[in-house]
């Protein structure tokens, strides 16, 4: 079938609330999962599976691995003493097992009594008294149950909090049940057959209700046929997508930022700055001020490593659009580092006779009045801050550039409410990114971008090495090893990833290692900065350390970006194998900024999951932001890295551009052949698979 009439079945027209067990208020949550219709249920793929086919005997059930068992009650106890709790005891002849359960109604507590048998699935655990399943799903028969009701895997979709396994399977079933035969089938049999695809049904079926059997491995890894056929689906519908976006962007007009005495202040900008640029930032440099001229608006990611000097590229923009008398915002994640953006601009920007103004969430509303009386009338040109920009009452007189540094750290909607601030013309917009991804990533991921790669260190950077400690074992050798470096007059960095001790997890807490390196460290400066300290008491706390007042700070990961003090040459990183590869990379970049030898130790507490191991042993092996950009893909996909996993924008459903880049140079071919030949499909592919994510192709 290769087009569709009018008549067919819109699933998108029927209403979440039609199926059973869904009201108003669970409707809501739902639409947290981006759950409204029938087919939205039909496409909220599962992540993983479980094999509820058969029953594990208690005798051969393993600690650490969820099973289906079933057993005979032989006693029910209520405990109070503690942590209110239930006790039931279950024997299937090989062995025995406690349930256990802290959450229960006195329904629940009455319908266990010795003699009945319990079909239970969950982890089994291995704790001194023997084997237990804390809350395990369950379901209570009166004689012994002789097979399981299940003949295929258990899907387990994403979810959120206050909707259940139960309520998203229960409506799986109605979806599947009622509406799978009136779902369409939109690529056409030319596509079907050239991939040998199962029909999208089949697909779908398998997908949601795999049979006992099956290779699950494959089904956990995408690999199998029914994956294949809907990763293809999606991809072909995200590349038809950004040539929407494209075609759109096209139409837009901005200010062409031309200047007669740019050129001559750029040079006279450059010649004071003390250094020569790079290759690879005069490359970048030629690249931006060309965009700049033309009267389509720049998009245009700059993409290098820790140090490789981002700050001072954008300078050189920020002159070209003053010098064409306009505007530029300049916005930064965190205080820290818009604060370290304003020192670089102004002192850089104060030689040209240019002010620089700064806008945050401290500024008081007596301080606010003048900037923003000063940016509306146009006298101000360059405005340096936080989210505060893009606040209700800041009126630019007219915007002609849009910077911001560490981009995926922000919100989707944060950087269009910016954008928006120019009054109805399209800014010029160049963002920066530490955190380097693939060009032909980038260049599918957004839309319509420019992508520049600053691949050269200024010279005379001394590599930092990196060694990987077990923390239980030698952490005395780590202190000793610190309190040398405070007395050779060298300053640290000691980062935890807590505030304050959890029970939950298993960490050094600042206040912990505060206390511990107080006493051990006599005659050691130390200072502490973390996330609940107010902007002024952070602000003071780096300048302490900056000015070296300060020996040793300790700190949380608010020093992850934006600190500059290069007589820190050594850095220990508490619990390392619980950041991720790019945290602790811009973690790392924090020493190595002077001309002495710096080292990052990375400590751990045993064991290791796999992703831990390989995380480490990538940060020993390199230095290279793009090489740890590239694992770091690998390991956990684009979302995180783009910045639209906090808002679930652009997130696919099913594809993964990391993953799945093999399939990209054929979907573009296909997408091209199927907007000439199948027009009327194309809009029935946006619709199925990126009607929530359109306002955000423009960030």
């Amino acid at each position: 079938m290769d087009s569709y009439d009018k008549k067919d079945v819109d699933l998108r027209n029927i209403n979440i609330t039609k199926f059973s067990g869904v009201g108003d208020k669970v409707a809501q949550k739902l639409a947290k999962l981006n759950l409204h219709n029938a087919q939205d249920v039909l496409f909220h793929m599962p992540f993983r599976y479980e094999d509820r086919t058969q029953y594990t005997s208690l005798n051969s059930a393993t600690s650490n691995t969820s099973v289906l068992a079933r057993g005979e009650i032989t006693d029910v106890v209520q405990l109070s003493h503690g942590r209110r709790s239930l006790v039931i005891q279950i024997n299937d002849g090989s062995g025995r097992l406690t349930i256990r359960m802290f959450h229960f109604s006195y329904s629940q507590r009455q319908a266990f009594i010795v003699g009945r048998w319990v079909e239970c699935f969950g982890e089994v655990v291995l704790r001194p008294t023997g084997k237990e399943m804390i809350h395990p799903e369950y379901r209570i028969v009166t004689d012994k149950p002789n097979r399981p009701k299940n003949d295929r895997l258990t899907p387990v979709y994403p979810s959120t909090d206050g909707v259940s396994q139960h309520l998203l399977r229960k409506i799986s079933d109605q979806a599947l049940n009622k509406y799978l035969p009136q779902v369409q089938e939109l690529l056409p049999m030319e596509l079907i057959g050239r991939y040998q695809f199962c029909s999208l049904s089949e697909a779908l079926q398998a997908l949601h209700r795999p049979t006992a059997g099956v290779d699950l491995e494959a089904m956990l890894e995408t690999d199998s046929p029914p994956f294949q056929r809907l990763i293809c689906e999606e991809l072909l519908s995200f590349h038809l997508g950004m040539q929407r976006v494209r075609m759109e962007r096209q139409k837009e007009r901005s200010l062409s930022l031309v200047s007669e005495k740019s050129e001559q202040l750029i040079e006279r900008f450059i010649q004071n700055l003390g250094f020569k640029l790079t290759n690879a930032q005069n490359k970048v440099v030629a690249e931006i001020i060309v965009d700049l001229k033309l009267s389509q608006p720049m998009m245009r990611l700059v993409q290098g490593d820790v140090g490789s000097g981002k700050t001072v590229v954008a300078a050189v923009a920020v002159l070209q659009a003053v010098s064409a008398g306009k505007q530029v915002a300049i916005m930064a994640p965190t205080e820290l580092l818009a604060e370290q953006l304003l020192r670089h601009m102004s002192s850089w920007l104060s030689e040209m006779d240019i002010n620089v103004g700064w806008l945050a969430g401290k500024v008081t509303a007596a301080q606010r009045r003048p900037i923003l009386a000063d940016l509306a009338s146009g006298e101000l040109k360059v405005l340096v801050g936080t989210h505060a920009l893009f606040q209700k009452g800041v009126e630019f007189h007219e915007l002609g550039l849009v910077i911001i540094d560490e981009q995926h750290r922000f919100g989707v909607g944060q950087r269009l409410a910016l954008r928006d601030k120019a009054n109805g013309i399209v800014p010029h917009q160049l963002v920066m990114s530490a955190t380097p991804i693939p060009r032909t990533l980038a260049m599918s991921f957004y839309a319509d971008i420019d992508v520049s790669t600053i691949d050269e260190l200024p010279p005379g950077r001394i590599p930092i090495e990196t060694v990987v400690i077990n923390a239980d074992m030698k952490r005395d050798l780590v202190i000793e090893r610190v309190y040398k470096a405070c007395l050779a007059k060298t300053q640290v960095y000691w980062v935890c990833s807590l505030i304050d001790e959890s029970e939950h997890i298993n960490a050094q807490a600042v206040a912990d290692v505060e206390q511990e390196l107080t006493t051990r460290l006599q005659n050691v400066r130390i200072g502490v900065i973390h996330g609940r300290l107010k902007p002024a008491e952070k602000e003071e706390m780096m300048r302490r350390f900056r000015d070296h007042e300060i020996d040793l700070l300790l700190a949380t990961t608010v020093i992850e970006v934006g600190v500059d003090v290069p007589n820190a040459s050594l850095m220990i990183i508490e619990n390392s194998e619980r950041m991720g590869l790019s945290q602790l990379h811009q973690l790392r970049g924090r020493v190595g900024r002077g001309s002495q030898k710096s080292v990052c130790v990375l400590m751990y507490r045993a064991p290791l999951s796999e992703n831990a191991k390989v995380r480490l042993q990538t940060m020993r092996e390199t230095n290279d932001g793009f090489e740890i950009a590239r694992k770091d893909l690998e390991l956990r996909g684009p979302g995180e890295l783009l910045g639209v996993k906090q808002t679930g924008a652009v997130s696919m459903r099913v594809a993964n551009l990391v993953r799945d880049q093999h399939w990209l140079s054929a979907v573009e071919e296909d997408a091209q052949w199927l907007a000439e030949h199948y027009p009327a499909n194309v809009e029935l592919l946006l619709n199925r698979w990126l009607a929530y994510q359109q306002q955000y192709a423009n960030a």
